[in-house]
């Protein structure tokens, strides 16, 4: 086990993001809940986070929060996208609107 195995993503529904604080270093994923989704348009992992799983921590925990409410998301961002992309058992997490991003180009 490494340090990241500390790492832990806690929500800020007040600031609308998934974060993981490392000292004074913040990675986060926001978010925004719409009626039949949640929208994740923008992650940020600082350098000092890389190689350390902390965006597929993020977007594990946005999966997760998601299936707590119910809702199907919306990736936006291309780094959720990708992780999802290549994951095709979690396509159908995605909403049917976004669902043909996940195999194009």
């Amino acid at each position: 086990m490494d340090d990241a195995d500390d790492l832990k993503v806690t929500d800020n529904p007040a600031a609308g993001r998934l974060e993981i604080r490392l000292g004074e270093n913040l990675a986060f994923a926001e978010y925004r809940l719409e009626p039949d989704a949640i929208v994740f348009p923008h992650t940020v992992v600082p350098p000092e986070f890389e190689g350390r799983g902390v965006g597929s921590r993020l977007v594990r925990a946005g999966l997760a929060l998601a299936e707590a409410k119910g809702l199907p998301i919306k990736p936006t961002c291309p780094f959720f996208r990708a992780y999802i992309a290549k994951r095709p058992e979690l396509h159908e997490r995605v909403h049917p609107d976004m669902r043909g991003a996940l195999t194009a180009g």
